[in-house]
């Protein structure tokens, strides 16, 4: 994994607990500030995904003698 995956589970998994512990104490600050992480990380996941794949160069072909 690169270090943008990883970059990205940890601000998910980051958001999911923020998003807990919020819901727990009743802190609507903390509650929303994790759900903007956490959906903040899928969507800059899948951008980053999709640009990689998009600028993908194909393999060169093997020319026949």
């Amino acid at each position: 994994m690169s270090w943008t995956d990883w970059a990205c589970l940890g601000i998910f998994i980051l958001g999911f607990l923020l998003f807990l512990y919020g819901a727990n104490i009743y802190n609507a600050i903390v509650g929303y500030t994790g759900v903007y992480l956490f959906t903040g990380a899928i969507i800059a996941y899948l951008v980053i995904y999709i640009y990689k794949e998009l600028t993908k160069t194909p393999p060169p072909t093997a020319q026949k003698p």
